[in-house]
């Protein structure tokens, strides 16, 4: 016999749960270990040093405070907060639409050169004046020597094509009183990049650039606009700026692009390689490294790294190639390196 059916019961409506915030992504948890920036920033001490961001600190979606990375003025003032209170850069401006770039991610660069240079000091990395560091379009916030003269105390030659931006950063340089550790110099032929720059009783332990990677204006733009929707900052009710961070045309593309100013580099290198220990550049595209690295074999380097940097979400690399063997390395850190510890 069956059972009689017992009367449904009322559903009970389900608590509603408090919404939370999304998942925040880990910003800076691949950093280098040596590098300043880990963690999250302490805003009251960046806005105790400079009062000025306190006009730009936002809440973030994820409940932080942070700034709206969409804005130039606010990239613009947060590095100049992050350069002084992290490094003791007093004075730092850049002008309008010059390339302002994120300051954690320019040191980790740094920090791995250290790192490779230290593989030819028994394992320590060479601090001091001894250490001299060529930046290949130091552009007009000096950024690299910055950072490099502040945490090893290496000597910096910076270069650019640009009149403009060797001028904001001799600015930077004098304000700063650092004309001793920094000398800036003008690439006058725009075709080249290191012919004609270094002169011919010049030696440099390590060279450092970041190639303007597209190939034209349009490719910078539609670049620049994937960055703002990446951000999530693209709104249609607002006009969206021409470029994330700023940036001149010479920063930003060249004819060829990333592929074309690497190889070009790397060809003009070959015809200076007792002159530099270790050349580097940043590589945005890894699209490019199979060509990068035969124009390497092509040209004779005898030893070539490709090393991967990662900062939060974003993924990028440097490569280093040298012309001298493990003989002519030992001999190098010999003659230059005494009492570099």
């Amino acid at each position: 016999m069956n059972k009689p059916e017992s009367p449904k019961q009322p559903r009970k409506k389900p608590k509603p749960q408090p919404i939370k915030p999304p998942a925040e992504p880990r910003e800076k948890a691949s950093l280098h270990p040596r590098n300043r920036h880990q963690g999250h920033y302490d805003f009251p001490r960046l806005i105790k040093g400079s009062p000025e961001l306190g006009t730009f600190v936002i809440t973030n979606p994820y409940g932080k405070e942070s700034i709206d990375f969409a804005n130039p003025a606010a990239v613009r003032v947060f590095n100049r907060a992050l350069l002084k209170a992290f490094y003791g850069i007093a004075h730092w401006d850049i002008p309008a639409d010059y390339l302002c770039p994120p300051i954690p991610g320019r040191a980790d660069y740094v920090h791995f050169l250290a790192d490779l240079l230290a593989e030819h000091n028994e394992g320590v990395i060479p601090r001091g004046a001894a250490v001299k560091a060529l930046d290949i379009g130091t552009g007009a916030n000096c950024v690299y020597p910055l950072i490099g003269h502040c945490d090893y105390g290496w000597h910096f030659v910076g270069s650019d094509i640009d009149k403009i931006a060797l001028a904001s950063a001799t600015t930077i340089v004098k304000a700063n009183n650092l004309g001793k550790a920094i000398s800036l110099r003008q690439q006058h032929n725009r075709k080249l990049i290191l012919v004609d720059l270094l002169h011919a009783d010049e030696r440099f332990d390590i060279t450092l650039c970041n190639p303007p990677f597209h190939a034209s204006a349009d490719e910078a733009l539609r670049g620049s606009q994937r960055k703002w929707r990446a951000l999530g900052k693209a709104d249609p009710k607002r006009k969206l700026p021409v470029l994330n961070f700023g940036g001149q045309a010479a920063e930003l593309w060249c004819e060829g692009g990333e592929s074309r100013f690497v190889t070009q580099l790397i060809s003009e290198s070959a015809l200076m390689p007792t002159q530099v220990l270790w050349f580097s550049t940043l590589v945005s595209k890894a699209s490019n490294l199979p060509l990068i690295q035969s124009t390497l074999k092509k040209v004779g380097a005898v030893e070539s790294r490709v090393v991967e940097m990662s900062q939060g979400q974003k993924q990028s690399r440097f490569v280093a190639w040298t012309f001298q063997d493990k003989s002519q390395q030992t001999a190098w850190r010999a003659d230059r390196w005494g009492g570099a510890h």
